[in-house]
């Protein structure tokens, strides 16, 4: 096994999971509004995102199936489109009887959809992640390698993110800070669909 390149994926999988994002904004603004037990549920959906996303770079890396640039730029501004709904849907809501903003609201599925909808996480898992597949001389081994260490790692940073968000911010400022995490995917959700509309374009 290539130990340094091993290394290599894990410090960028780190650097990319700790990159503020959808995902970070959406399972942070879920522990605000929803506690700790529906934020973990909603990290679940998207580590199963992930396993999708890294399926299909397996694929690609078979052979199997061939992504061309420009359906990555469709499927980012898609992705970006949904974000942006769910974010200005939060946004315009008022908070509920609990003080809970509907829009925010997070569960496995929302987290699914919000990271397999991801632009970045498309990009990584299309064009990055085969960079480090050499870490055995087996396609196979190599695969399950980097899958578990990205799910490992996803995890755990996603977790203590939503233990350090429970625990460091008061109640009283979770409703503003859960419109902050919804303004931060708003932002970047049309960050994405300019970005991807240009590469169309």
């Amino acid at each position: 096994m290539n130990i340094a390149l091993l290394l290599a994926y894990l410090t960028a999988t780190l650097l990319l999971l700790l990159t503020p994002g959808p995902v970070v904004a959406l399972v942070t603004g879920t522990a605000l509004a929803q506690g700790p037990r529906r934020a973990f549920a909603t990290a679940i959906g998207t580590n199963m995102a992930s396993l999708v996303l890294i399926a299909l770079a397996a694929l690609t890396l078979a052979g199997v199936v061939a992504l061309e640039g420009r359906w990555l730029a469709v499927l980012g501004t898609a992705g970006s489109l949904y974000i942006g709904s769910m974010a200005w849907s939060a946004l315009r809501s008022a908070p509920d009887a609990t003080g809970l903003q509907p829009g925010l609201r997070g569960g496995w599925l929302r987290g699914f959809l919000t990271a397999i909808a991801n632009p970045k996480d498309i990009l990584f898992f299309a064009a990055f992640f085969p960079q480090f597949i050499a870490i055995t001389p087996d396609l196979t081994r190599s695969l399950i390698w980097l899958t578990v260490v990205w799910l490992v790692v996803d995890l755990g940073v996603l977790s203590l993110l939503i233990l350090l968000v429970r625990r460091w911010l008061p109640g009283r400022r979770s409703p503003l800070l859960a419109r902050i995490s919804a303004l931060f995917l708003l932002l970047i959700a049309v960050a994405g669909v300019i970005y991807n509309l240009r590469e169309l374009f």
